[in-house]
C-alpha cells in the first residue's frame, strides 16, 4: 500500500478531538482543584488555628495524600482521562505519577522495585525543575545583584 493512501485511511479513521471542550474541562477541573486547595487552607488556618504559612504545607500534603489514595483505588486514572491537564498539572498529578510507578513495580521489592522505579517519570520533572530554578536564580543574581 502506498504511504499517501495509508495516511488518508489513518486520517479518515482517527477520532476528532474537541480542543475547546477539552480546554474548558481542564480549566474547570484545575479551578476546582484550586478551590479545594483554598478550602483546605482556610479549614486548617481557621478551625485548627494554624498560621497560614504552615496551613499551606498541610494543604499540599493533604492533596498529595488524596492523589495517592485515589491512585491506589484506581479512581485517579479515570478522572485524568476525563479532566486531562486539569488534574495532571497540579501537585496531585505529580503524586499520581510517583504512586503509579510505585504500584507497578511493588512486586519487585522495596529497593529494586519501588525505590528504583518510583522516580522514573517524576525524576525528569525534579531534575529539570532544579536545573531551571538554578538557571533562573543565576539570571536574577546577575540582573538584580545580591
Amino acid at each position: 500500500m502506498e504511504k499517501s493512501k495509508y495516511n488518508e485511511i489513518v486520517k479518515k479513521h482517527t477520532p476528532k478531538e474537541d480542543r475547546l471542550f477539552n480546554a474548558m474541562i481542564s480549566f474547570l477541573t484545575g479551578g476546582i482543584m484550586g478551590v479545594i486547595g483554598e478550602i483546605l487552607l482556610h479549614v486548617y488556618s481557621y478551625y485548627f488555628d494554624i498560621p497560614t504559612t504552615e496551613a499551606s504545607t498541610f494543604m499540599i500534603v493533604t492533596l498529595i495524600f488524596i492523589g495517592c489514595l485515589f491512585t491506589c483505588f484506581g479512581f485517579f486514572d479515570k478522572w485524568v482521562g476525563f479532566a486531562k491537564a486539569g488534574l495532571f498539572v497540579p501537585i496531585t498529578g505529580f503524586a499520581h505519577a510517583m504512586m503509579s510507578a510505585a504500584l507497578d513495580f511493588r512486586k519487585e521489592g522495596f529497593v529494586t522495585g519501588i525505590g528504583a522505579s518510583m522516580l522514573k517519570l517524576s525524576g525528569s520533572v525534579i531534575i529539570f525543575g532544579v536545573v531551571s530554578a538554578y538557571a533562573f536564580g543565576l539570571v536574577r543574581l546577575i540582573i538584580f545583584g545580591g
